[in-house]
């Protein structure tokens, strides 16, 4: 039994037909939907690709993590995925992004050398490369590069200091002048590289790749391959024919409302006021950008036919589980915003599909599930379909393997987000400390409560006000379901998360014990230490 876990970047939930599209069809994932779970209701970690990916590669939440935005580094001994299935001898292989920021620092005061087998792992959140995909630019900002897809296009006799960007996402003007794809004006363009060739392609037969090695080793050992497309995440440049395969017509209506553009609550306003925001807010550009977009997962979705099919056609689908998912939406300006961000359904809901092949999940093949799901479930999950023991103390997250055969176990009654803004424009312009400027959503399947560290909550209410365009925390008859969803934060932030060096088994053995053996404390004499059962250390028995 393996495990595929397939996951897009900056993917809306809403932009697949089987959670309901009618502007876009996406025939494979539906499929992938007929024969297993698809969850309703899953929220990501963090509405950003980092933080969000280091809760999926954990099992944690942001706040135990500490990896709380992109370029922050995962500390160094954080316990991850690969290293839980490590511990059964099953090893997790890594085919596209991350957005993993290793902890130099923490190797250097540890001595462990990046290049050793244990730093290689640490360096990659515990996963072992076959590519690496997350995406580069000129700069040199960590975490961003993109060498193999580089050298691919280079083996093929493209020329180019900086191939990803040059002709994966560029265009060519009338006169054969590049023109870039992080200008927005571009994007309806067609990017240089051909389909076939483009990142999405590339990882596609990169995956199949890894799973033909597998075969042809006849190795039976189980394994877990991480195949992570960077892709429809922006730059927004789409190969023939995906650059055009649709048009204004098949956007659907934007989400928003003058109300929200006029808002009074500081961070509302400071972020409406960012210029990713007012761009994306801007008809002409969403206009450009969003057919592009539907292009990008129209792209995917094909190269998940191909992917589906080749594992059908060599036998792998009665011993793979495949996950689909993405670590975040896109706004694409809904409620006058640009990018990801904040904690709207649009930008903090994912969509997440579980085919399991085991015979145990057949009752629930082709299901909807409405349970609230979070991003750090998929790490329990797999441990679970290996026999992994389960680690309470350390993942946060639950095993959806109950909901994915049928069972009916008591589940949780909120999902929680989090959102770290300390370097977005944002908190400047509201002049706050970079300490405070740190946002948390609790879900309770109607009623979204935001905190906002020094200022006034948001609250709205998904079962009159779906679309999350009136903001109810002011009003004075909402008060009752603000301060139960506050008392619900609060709930969450007083549990452990960073006790994980003891089990709660080991912690009762502990309690069991009283005091570590050869400590007595507290008896006034001999008497009283035999009524607990206790005998004297044999150095103190005179």
């Amino acid at each position: 039994m393996n495990v595929l876990w397939i996951m897009a970047d900056q993917l809306r939930w809403d932009y697949l037909s089987c959670y309901g599209a009618k502007h876009i069809d996406t025939p494979n994932l539906d499929w992938l939907a007929s024969k297993g779970v698809r969850f309703n209701r899953a929220y990501g970690q963090s509405p950003v690709c980092g933080p969000s990916r280091m809760s999926f590669y954990t099992g944690r939440y942001v706040r135990s993590h500490g990896a709380t935005w992109n370029g922050f580094p995962l500390r160094v001994g954080e316990p991850t995925l690969g290293d839980h299935l490590r511990e059964i001898d099953i090893e997790s292989y890594l085919v596209g992004k991350t957005h993993m920021i290793p902890d130099r620092d923490g190797m250097q005061r540890l001595g462990i050398e990046h290049d050793s087998t244990i730093g290689a792992l640490v360096a990659q959140c515990g996963f072992h490369e076959i590519v690496r995909d997350d995406g580069t630019n000129h700069s040199d900002y960590p975490g961003r590069h993109a060498k193999d897809y580089d050298q691919y296009l280079r083996d093929l006799g493209f020329g180019g200091d900086n191939l990803w960007e040059e002709w994966a996402n560029s265009a060519e003007g009338e006169n054969g002048e590049l023109l870039t794809g992080w200008l927005l004006e571009n994007s309806r363009l067609t990017a240089r590289v051909p389909a076939k060739h483009s990142e999405t392609a590339w990882l596609t037969t990169r995956g199949i790749e890894f799973i033909d090695s597998q075969i042809a080793s006849r190795n039976d050992k189980p394994w877990l391959c991480h195949l992570s497309y960077i892709k429809p995440h922006w730059p927004y440049l789409a190969p023939a024919p995906y650059n055009d395969m649709y048009n204004v017509s098949d956007l659907p209506p934007v989400v928003r409302s003058n109300a929200e553009r006029q808002t009074d609550h500081p961070v509302m306003k400071a972020w409406v006021d960012m210029r990713v925001s007012q761009s994306f807010s801007r008809d002409e550009v969403r206009n450009i950008v969003g057919p592009t977009y539907m292009g990008l997962i129209k792209q995917l979705d094909d190269e998940l036919g191909r992917l589906f099919q080749h594992l059908e056609k060599n036998g792998q689908l009665d011993n793979t589980m495949i996950v689909f998912c993405s670590d975040h939406g896109e706004n694409l300006g809904d409620h006058w915003l640009g990018e990801k961000d904040l904690f709207y359904n649009c930008s903090a809901r994912v969509p997440l599909i579980v085919y399991d092949p085991r015979a145990e999940a057949d009752a629930t093949r082709g299901s909807v599930n409405e349970q609230l799901v979070e991003g750090i479930d998929l790490a329990p999950t797999f441990m679970d379909f290996f026999g992994a023991p389960q680690k309470p103390h350390i993942v946060e997250g639950r095993s959806l393997q109950p909901l994915l055969h049928g069972d009916d176990p008591q589940w949780r009654t909120y999902a929680v987000s989090e959102y770290d803004y300390s370097t977005r424009d944002a908190r400047r312009a509201l002049g706050i400390d970079q300490k405070d400027a740190r946002l948390t959503m609790i879900f309770d399947g109607r009623w979204k409560y935001v905190h906002a560290e020094t200022f006034d909550p948001l609250l709205f209410d998904l079962k009159n006000d779906p679309e999350e365009l009136v903001n109810l925390a002011p009003y004075p008859e909402h008060q009752t379901q603000v301060e139960r969803l506050k008392a619900l934060h609060f709930d969450w932030a007083r549990q452990h998360h960073t006790r994980i060096t003891r089990s709660a088994e080991i912690v009762e053995a502990m309690s069991d014990a009283r005091e570590p053996p050869g400590i007595i404390i507290g008896y006034k004499d001999r008497e009283e230490l035999e009524i607990d059962g206790l005998t004297m250390p044999v150095h103190a028995k005179k």
